[in-house]
C-alpha cells in the first residue's frame, strides 16, 4: 500500500492526515440505498441461496485496481456469521468488513471504520451482532460469576461488561439483551467518539446503524 501525506480525501473537509490512497471512484450509493439493499440481500438468502451464488472470476478482475465499497460491517468473527454470504451473496469489492469477537469498535477497527468511510467514500456503517454470541455471553457470566478469563480473551470480554450490565436486571433473555445493547452503544460509539465519522454523520454522508442476525432463521433486524 502506498502511504501519502496529503489532507484527507477532498469533499470530507476534516484536517486528518490521509494514511492511504484511495484508487478510483466512490460508490454513488447513499446511506440508506445502501441499507435497502443489504435488506434486499439478506431476504434472497433467506428465499433463494441458491442464486447467491458470486461470478468471482469476473468481479475479482473488475476490482483489481480499485475498490467502491458501499457498506462497512463490524460483525463478530464467528464463523457462523459471514457478512458477504448473509448478505445475499454480495460479491468482492462491494463491502468493507472488520471482524473480532464480539463486534467492537477497538482502534484497529475504529482505524479501519474510519479509513472506509473518509477515504473510500463508504455511507453506511453497520454494527452486526449475533443470536447466541459467545463473547457476549462471556461479558454475561462476568457480570452474574464474576468469571475471570485468561490472557487477552479478559481485557477483550472487559470491553463487553457494561453493556451487560446494563441490562442486567431487564426481563427477558440476559444475553440477547446485551447482544442487542452492546451493537447499539458500539454504534454510538463509532457515530460520536471518532471525529471523522461525527463529522461525515454531522454533514449527512455517513449513517450509522446496529443489527442482529438470527443463527436460526438467517434474518437480520436492523435497529434505529
Amino acid at each position: 500500500m502506498k502511504f501519502a501525506a496529503a489532507g484527507m480525501a477532498t469533499g470530507i473537509g476534516l484536517s486528518v492526515p490521509q494514511v492511504f490512497a484511495a484508487s478510483g471512484p466512490t460508490t454513488s450509493l447513499t446511506a440508506d440505498e445502501a441499507l435497502a439493499k443489504l435488506k434486499a440481500g439478506n431476504e434472497k438468502y433467506l428465499s433463494a441461496p441458491q442464486v447467491c451464488a458470486a461470478e468471482l472470476t469476473s468481479q475479482r478482475a473488475q476490482v483489481a485496481k480499485g475498490q467502491a465499497p458501499w457498506a462497512t460491517i463490524v460483525s463478530c468473527a464467528d464463523s457462523r456469521v459471514p457478512p458477504e454470504l448473509l448478505f445475499g451473496g454480495v460479491g468482492v469489492g462491494e463491502l468493507f468488513v472488520a471482524r473480532n469477537a464480539g463486534n467492537m469498535a477497538d482502534t484497529a477497527t475504529m482505524g479501519t471504520i474510519e479509513y472506509g468511510s473518509g477515504v473510500l467514500g463508504v455511507p453506511l456503517i453497520v454494527v452486526l451482532g449475533h443470536e447466541r454470541c459467545g463473547a457476549v455471553a462471556a461479558a454475561c457470566e462476568v457480570v452474574q460469576k464474576k468469571t475471570k478469563f485468561p490472557a487477552s480473551i479478559g481485557p477483550m470480554v472487559q470491553a463487553i461488561v457494561p453493556a451487560a450490565e446494563a441490562v442486567a436486571s431487564k426481563p427477558g433473555d440476559f444475553v440477547d439483551n446485551a447482544i442487542h445493547e452492546s451493537a447499539v452503544r458500539t454504534a454510538r460509539k463509532i457515530a460520536t467518539e471518532s471525529p471523522i465519522i461525527a463529522e461525515l454523520v454531522k454533514k449527512g454522508k455517513v449513517k450509522v446503524v446496529a443489527g442482529r442476525y438470527d443463527l436460526e432463521d438467517g434474518r437480520v433486524e436492523f435497529f434505529a
